[in-house]
């Protein structure tokens, strides 16, 4: 006996059908994967030959051995980016109902919304984890093509912590679907996203950012010494609080709002 709804399941492949079809997704990934792979290379190499601005842009690993300083040029822009690219294909896909006019529809489909819902956060929580391999192994990659030699244990720490931030990033973008779901389309959830990332950077500048679940990941991932257990255990409400009230959201839509 399966321990998920046959619904769901038919959700999560009619979704991913639907999700594949489309190059949205797919490019999206691809242009974050080569973006941060070109631009972590680009700063690690600027900072070996002295540029002080690329130095003090790297927190405190100006100084540090090249592995560190590209895993966590890495780690910043994939915070940022990252954040940015999840949460505009996040917004994609629970928004282009709306914005393709195909909502209706979906009131005929013997599939409940709620199921449709859960359908498409799953499809997307899938599909950030080969996001998250392919982008580590990119930076690996680069670092072995830029001449940095076989990573040492703390480089290959640093490596997992990426894959884990990239991981989190995806699955912290998850209010952009309750927002784009309120405001019926993309544009509010992807509005949704570049006020979160304004607020985590607000938090960050204050010194405060290890409580904010948003932030707590990406300081982690750069000084793991800095961000508690317990303060990384908070990061677990944004993903489930969003999605408790996305499917909710879904649950109660109506026609004619």
């Amino acid at each position: 006996m399966s321990l998920i709804a046959p619904e769901v399941i038919t959700a999560v492949a009619v979704e991913g059908r639907k999700a594949a079809s489309s190059p949205v997704l797919l490019t999206t990934g691809v242009l974050l994967v080569a973006g941060v792979g070109v631009l972590a290379g680009v700063m690690t190499a600027a900072a070996r030959g002295g540029n002080e601005q690329i130095r003090a842009q790297l927190a405190g690993l100006g100084d540090a051995d090249p592995w560190p300083q590209l895993i966590g040029g890495a780690s910043q822009i994939t915070a940022a980016a990252g954040f940015l690219a999840f949460g505009v294909a996040l917004s994609w896909l629970i928004g282009r109902e709306f914005t393709d006019r195909t909502v209706a529809g979906l009131f005929a489909l013997p599939i409940s919304r709620t199921h449709i819902a859960l359908g498409k956060l799953a499809v997307f929580a899938g599909a950030t984890f080969p996001v998250a391999l392919l982008l580590t192994a990119v930076v690996f990659l680069v670092g072995l093509v830029s001449g940095l030699g076989a990573p040492d244990p703390a480089a290959w720490n640093g490596l997992a912590r990426l894959f884990i931030l990239t991981v989190l990033t995806g699955f912290l973008v998850w209010p952009a679907a309750w927002v784009a779901t309120l405001g019926r389309g993309l544009l509010p959830g992807i509005a949704a996203t570049v006020v979160l990332i304004v607020i985590a950077q607000v938090f960050a500048v204050m010194g405060t950012g290890a409580w904010f679940p948003i932030v707590a990941p990406a300081l982690w991932a750069v000084a793991p010494e800095q961000v508690s257990a317990r303060q990384l255990t908070l990061v677990a409400l944004v993903p489930a609080l969003s999605a408790a009230l996305t499917v909710r959201a879904w649950s109660r839509l109506q026609l004619d709002r």
